[in-house]
């Protein structure tokens, strides 16, 4: 509390970004190196290598033609990457310098769809959407094959673990897997027992048998000695990924014989465990609920014993492989943030509520995320209790949650409940103690949630699930949707914005109306309390925000600066300024005593949702449609303590500037002078040096022995001071220096001389001018003076 008590009685000028919470996988291949360390997704035009260990991300890798990667692969040894683009590029990467070691065209007519390392890492095989396989040596760096046949897009490529039996599979449009010998250049096989998209190929260690799986809802082992199909399992899910499981008891994943067990990822959106003799499901994950379970991949380290799955909400989950137990959690898009809030007593944590049904918690230190399961719909709205430990969300399937986070940082649900008729689209909580929360929805409805007394240190009901909360108050408040609630700091008063224009005051506990803010032109999205005055703030569409005064209900002040809707209005300082957010994608800070907007924020690039401040006021957090997370620091002290220090060294060598012309040292004087880039300073020492009894030489002597780049910044005054015919003398005597003593070839080789000399050509000549007709006019005045004959005066009279 020291720290926000030193910060009272200053204004803001300025936030600086912290730390940017971006998307790094929006969908495509996952793939972990041998050891499990890292992480390489898929990111539009780039490949994202992250940190497994910390969930940082280590290197972000774009081709020279930026466009789409398409496909890309990792070598087993784990030195090569190699990415292909949709302009038909494959390029060879030293990963962990992240630079490119070899650019090739794919010779592809479409895209690529697919590739594959050989296990020996020298082949690789590369699938495209024109149906065609090419074969390279990437060591060699040449083509080896070329095989066609195959319609419509390749969009599976496997080489045969062993390397001596050379046999590539793959597998296109017509669900079929050809074999495809390297030997022969030829198709051996064809083998057609889908009746679907093939979506995975796996093998066994020895290389005898194969899986596939297929959006068929079946997966089929296959006896790579015969090439035929020994086994169809049904699974009863449109498969996305399966994996062979290594041939050895697993007790946790039901795996007790030693006999062939796959795991399947897919549309029900848990891991499944089948044994393929029997073709029975052995084990099986508990299903959440809600959409984008999904799992869309699933792939294996095997040397790590870490298994990854990918959800179709982009989450990507690492598993401990033997046991199926969560390891490690990241969120790889969040597509449009719709609200965030700093969590913990010390703001160490962030929840993040996206076009999403699931809540995404991040520590700020170590970016470790936990995905959150509670709601079956998108959550809207989040609040945070004041000590951080509970927080509440409501969202679009009509419920609310009351989530609580321990001190391990883990979080959990502990209360539910349900009332409301439409989506509950705001949501508040009590600001003096954890008593209750207020929801507001599209039912036009505000209903008053009691919380239980044991509730923050408990976390599961007599059930052993979270506790059902029951709605205390129901207040039918505004004609349309409601957007925003707000509660008192004194936990008494009740503030409402709404579609219809209109913010309303009420009294709590019993929803009494007090009165009617209106004013705004169009609808409200956000409304404030200030901390410390009797003031309520509202951010509106009309694009502005106000301040209204509790007693009278009167409008107080306008701020006028967004070019679009206001979204949300956040008091900091003390009450005595405002942080606003917009759908133009700026943050905004004003100072409410003068109205004035004194910084605005672009960082964003689509509508600011979420925005919410730390505790200690030192801290802004704000989440946007443009997916991003923003946390934003107040460098205020930090700019004035630099601001001062600038000061505090320019007097210091201003003073050493006067002591050395003093001491006509004007050499260390000029050189100085040039360092502190002012040119009127420079100007003082070169006038200070005409001033002296053989300035001529001096000047020049002066001049000559200076840097290149201080001639450089030299140059530069002189076209400034060459502009006023006061200090016009001063620049032509030091570009008089210059060009008699400097070669043409090495002044046109100074920085930027080409614009100095377009400067001081014009100026110049009006300067040559000028003195052209000053002595005409000298000379004719020198002659008249010869030529005049004065008249003899006469003599003054005597004194009497």
């Amino acid at each position: 509390m020291a720290e926000a008590v030193a910060g009272v009685g200053r204004f803001k000028s300025n936030y600086a970004v912290e730390r940017k919470i971006e998307p790094f996988y929006k969908g495509g291949k996952v793939q972990l190196d041998q050891t499990g360390q890292h992480l390489f997704c898929v990111c539009g035009t780039r490949v994202n290598i992250l940190d497994v260990a910390s969930g940082t991300m280590l290197q972000s890798l774009e081709q020279e033609d930026q466009e789409d990667i398409t496909a890309f692969d990792l070598s087993p040894d784990d030195k090569v990457l190699v990415t292909a683009s949709r302009a038909l590029l494959l390029a060879q990467w030293a990963w962990q310098e992240g630079s490119i070691t070899r650019l090739w065209k794919a010779v592809h007519t479409a895209p690529v769809a697919t590739m594959a390392f050989d296990p020996t890492s020298t082949l690789l095989a590369t699938g495209g959407c024109d149906g065609a396989v090419r074969v390279w040596d990437v060591v060699q760096h040449y083509g080896t094959h070329h095989f066609r046949g195959s319609p419509g897009v390749i969009h599976l490529v496997a080489f045969h673990p062993d390397p001596a039996r050379l046999l590539l599979f793959s597998s296109a449009a017509d669900n079929s897997i050809r074999v495809w010998s390297l030997q022969d250049r030829s198709c051996l096989a064809m083998l057609t027992a889908h009746y679907s998209t093939v979506t995975s190929l796996t093998f066994s260690a020895d290389g005898h048998t194969m899986l596939s799986s297929g959006r068929d809802k079946i997966c089929i082992v296959w006896d790579l000695q015969s090439l035929q199909a020994t086994r169809t399992v049904p699974v009863f899910e449109s498969v996305e990924a399966a994996v062979l499981l290594p041939e050895e008891p697993a007790p946790e994943l039901g795996v007790k014989s030693a006999g062939l067990h796959f795991l399947t990822a897919g549309d029900q959106g848990m891991l499944r465990v089948w044994e393929a003799a029997s073709g029975q499901c052995v084990h099986a994950q508990r299903q959440l609920p809600g959409p984008g379970r999904e799992l869309t991949h699933c792939t294996l380290a095997r040397a790590a014993g870490l298994l990854l799955s990918v959800t179709a909400d982009h989450n990507l989950l690492l598993y401990e492989a033997r046991s199926l137990q969560l390891q490690k959690q990241f969120a790889g898009y969040s597509e449009e943030v719709l609200d965030v809030r700093f969590l913990g007593p010390k703001d160490s944590h962030v929840v993040v509520a996206s076009n999403s049904p699931c809540l995404k918690v991040f520590e700020l230190q170590t970016s470790a995320c936990q995905i959150l399961h509670g709601h079956t719909d998108i959550v809207l709205a989040l609040d945070v209790f004041r000590k951080g430990w509970l927080f509440v969300s409501c969202a679009k399937d009509q419920s609310i949650c009351v989530w609580r986070m321990n001190k391990a940082g883990e979080v959990a649900c502990v209360a539910q409940g349900s009332g409301h008729t439409h989506s509950v689209g705001t949501i508040c909580c009590s600001r003096l103690k954890e008593t209750f929360l207020v929801t507001g929805s599209q039912d036009c409805t505000v209903k008053l949630w009691p919380l239980p007394e044991a509730l923050p240190s408990k976390s599961t009901g007599p059930d052993g699930g979270p506790v059902l909360l029951q709605a205390q108050a129901t207040q039918h408040c505004h004609d349309k949707d409601i957007n925003s609630v707000a509660i008192a700091p004194n936990d008494k008063l009740l503030a409402t914005g709404s579609q219809d224009r209109t913010a309303k005051l009420w009294a709590l506990p019993q929803c009494q109306l007090l009165g009617v803010f209106s004013g705004h032109r169009r609808g409200l999205w956000c409304v404030q309390f200030s901390p410390m005055d009797q003031v309520l703030a509202t951010a509106s569409a009309d694009g502005t925000v106000k301040l209204w005064a509790l007693q009278d209900f009167s409008c107080l002040k306008t701020f006028e600066g967004h070019d679009a809707s206001v979204l949300k209005v956040a008091f900091v300082s003390r009450g005595t300024q405002l942080l606003s957010s917009g759908s133009d994608g700026l943050v905004k800070l004003w100072t409410i005593k003068n109205n004035e907007c004194v910084r605005t924020l672009d960082a964003h690039e689509d509508k600011v949702w979420g925005l919410h401040c730390s505790r200690l006021d030192d801290y802004a957090l704000t989440g946007a449609s443009d997916s991003c997370v923003i946390l934003w620091k107040d460098v205020t002290e930090a700019e004035q303590a630099e601001e001062q220090a600038k000061r505090e060294e320019q007097v210091v060598k201003q003073q050493e500037l006067d002591n050395l012309l003093h001491e006509k040292r004007y050499l260390r004087a000029l050189g100085l002078a040039i360092s502190l880039d002012r040119p009127h300073t420079v100007l003082t020492v070169i006038q200070a040096i005409q001033r002296d009894p053989e300035s001529c030489e001096k000047l020049e002597a002066t001049v000559l022995q200076l840097r290149r780049d201080q001639k450089e910044a030299l140059l530069r005054f002189c076209v400034t001071w060459n502009t006023n015919s006061r200090h016009c003398h001063e620049a032509q005597a030091v570009l008089g220096v210059l060009l008699r003593h400097e070669a043409p070839e090495e002044l046109l080789a100074y920085d930027g001389v080409r614009a100095s000399l377009e400067a001081l050509l014009p100026y110049t000549e009006r300067h040559f001018q000028r003195l052209s007709r000053m002595l005409q006019a000298a000379t004719f005045l020198d002659f008249l003076w010869h030529n005049m004959k004065l008249p003899t005066l006469p003599m003054a009279p005597a004194a009497l």
